[in-house]
């Protein structure tokens, strides 16, 4: 963990122990500043620093406590903690399996005891979100095509800007699956198995982040990469009846 990381972390804890005392239930680091398993944290410069707190009886007050203190975490690099009461995490699983999924499979705890000990994803709510996400995605590329009116620069920036979304899907897909899947190599390997796609396709959309792509390549990229996304939710969904 960075040094500054530390010291933000430091400080929000005092905080909320002055804000919640005897409340305070534990205080959890996950996303990018996390630890994954082999110690190692993915943060880039810029990445607020993400913190789930859990309290013993959440109060409107507490809110307003904590909305007095929101400038200066900010100032820290803090993304606005996330708050819930001791037990709405676990009741939240099949809610939000993707999200809380992600941390249960990545986080630090700060302060207290780590309080998801026995607690795990249905992998029936994780398909079910997978797929929806999916759906959406498909839905998403359809309409901004639509949208685009024939400008392949427009469409470029579709492909480019979809990106990122395609990237925690299949990242997602992998955690479903049980593929120890985290770089544009292995996840499009993965999505290729799923779909009978070339790998190539996934990861020259994955690539899409570089701003000097040809627009050429990613206006021909397009149908395949549509045709791909539809297989996918096709096969996640194929899953569910299983």
């Amino acid at each position: 963990m960075r040094a500054d990381t530390g010291h933000a972390l430091e400080a929000l804890a005092s905080d909320l122990r002055q804000l919640f005392a005897d409340r305070l239930r534990a205080v959890v680091l996950f996303g990018s500043h996390a630890a994954d398993r082999g110690g190692h944290a993915d943060a880039r410069h810029g990445d607020a620093v993400q913190t789930l707190v859990l309290v013993e009886r959440l109060q409107h007050e507490d809110l307003d406590a904590c909305a007095n203190r929101h400038r200066q975490w900010s100032r820290r690099g803090l993304a606005t903690p996330l708050i819930l009461g001791v037990e709405d995490f676990a009741r939240s699983l099949d809610a939000f399996p993707l999200e809380f999924g992600a941390i249960l499979a990545r986080h630090e705890v700060i302060v207290g005891r780590d309080p998801f000990s026995g607690l795990a994803v249905r992998p029936e709510d994780l398909r079910r979100a997978c797929e929806v996400q999916t759906r959406s995605h498909v839905l998403h590329l359809r309409e901004a095509y639509v949208e685009a009116e024939g400008n392949p620069a427009h469409i470029a920036r579709l492909v480019h800007d979809s990106a990122p979304a395609l990237r925690v899907l299949l990242l997602n897909l992998a955690l479903l699956e049980g593929v120890p899947a985290d770089d544009t190599t292995s996840l499009a390997r993965h999505g290729s198995t799923l779909t009978g796609v070339t790998p190539l396709l996934f990861a020259s959309v994955l690539d899409q982040t570089a701003a000097d792509v040809p627009t050429a390549d990613a206006v021909r990229l397009f149908p395949d990469y549509l045709s791909a996304m539809e297989r996918l939710a096709s096969a996640i969904d194929r899953r569910g009846q299983t």
